[in-house]
């Protein structure tokens, strides 16, 4: 909790948590196994620092110190296997059928604000861009363009067939439309 309410937290903080959970209760016949995806969700974010790259590794590490002697070493290392997913948005390789598909969810819901109404992805990119405020513009400008252009490149930014059905629309508008604003500074 201390985390996620750190003041520097603008939109990776609990209400992006409390998404989560939510899209997680709406999928939570899809899933396997939700109490590993439920303890993914809490983790996966819990360190964030925007002046490093290795955010997901030591959330991860995180996890699994909080987590060992409360949950088989199997369940800790599915746990730590999706929060690490997070740095690309790819399901690892080695996931059976179930592993796989309660991980497709777990970054669809991360990465769910992507399909959100354009007021909602507005406000993201804005909190974000805060999170980053000590990032000048003109390489803030160019770091987002290639995330956002990597997103588009994919055959589907979305994992799991609900999630193309209900957001890959709306996220590719988004984004394209992010680009386009971008493109406007020079």
């Amino acid at each position: 909790m201390r985390a996620y309410t750190a003041p520097d937290r603008h939109y990776h903080n609990l209400a992006h948590i409390e998404a989560m959970l939510g899209l997680m209760r709406a999928h939570g016949s899809a899933l396997f196994d939700p109490a590993s995806v439920e303890a993914a969700i809490w983790f996966h974010d819990a360190v964030y620092d925007t002046r490093r790259h290795d955010n997901e590794e030591k959330s991860a590490e995180l996890a699994a110190e909080r987590l060992a002697g409360v949950l088989s070493p199997d369940r800790i290392a599915g746990i730590v296997s999706m929060i690490r997913a997070t740095a690309d948005h790819i399901i690892p390789q080695g996931f059976d059928e179930s592993a796989g598909g309660d991980c497709a969810l777990f970054l669809d819901m991360d990465l769910a604000i992507l399909g959100s109404a354009p007021d909602a992805f507005a406000a993201y990119e804005a909190a974000v861009r805060r999170e980053y405020g000590w990032v000048p513009d003109a390489l803030w400008i160019e770091g987002r363009r290639k995330v956002l252009q990597a997103f588009l490149a994919r055959a589907a930014i979305y994992a799991s067939p609900p999630f193309r059905a209900s957001h890959e629309a709306a996220a590719r508008a988004n984004l394209t439309r992010s680009l386009e604003q971008l493109a406007q500074h020079p």
